[in-house]
């Protein structure tokens, strides 16, 4: 897997080369190790173990319904009366983040109204605060401690 401009944790890996699965701490089960999920990963870890997220706020693949249509959060981050306050999307480190990744995050926020959209191929993070009073956003310079999100 590739390296990535997070820091290491321990890892959980089984399986065989051709199918290698990672112990995801959030759903807490083996998933089938992608470029994407390894990306997952390391990000989750980060957020909980060096910017102070709490791990009961946090999950992984949230689905979404709008009529019949089915989407996939990548992860959610909830306040504690479980409303989502933050979305994050994941790509392999080899996709380039775009407007079309930030395209897809946006229709998740459509039926979401969050007040974070994060995004991140592991060596490239990016997060930008929601202003829906003044319909705008906000880049921020970095993925902001739990502590400093106000929520």
């Amino acid at each position: 897997m590739n390296e990535l401009n997070l820091p290491p944790f321990d890892l959980n890996i089984r399986g065989t080369r051709e199918k290698p699965e990672i112990f995801d701490f959030l759903r807490r089960r083996f998933v089938t190790l992608t470029p994407e999920e390894w990306v997952r990963q390391h990000f989750t870890h980060w957020l909980v173990e060096h910017k102070g997220y709490p791990k009961g706020l946090l999950g992984n693949e949230i689905e979404l319904r709008c009529g019949t249509k089915r989407l996939r959060c990548d992860s959610i981050l909830y306040d504690k009366e479980a409303r989502p306050k933050m979305i994050i999307e994941y790509k392999a480190p080899t996709v380039s983040v775009t407007q079309r990744v930030f395209n897809q995050i946006s229709v998740y926020n459509l039926l979401l109204r969050v007040d974070f959209l994060v995004v991140s191929n592991g060596l490239q993070h990016y997060c930008c605060r929601m202003d829906y009073e003044h319909r705008t956003y906000q880049f921020m310079q970095e993925i902001p401690d739990y502590s400093l999100l106000g929520i």
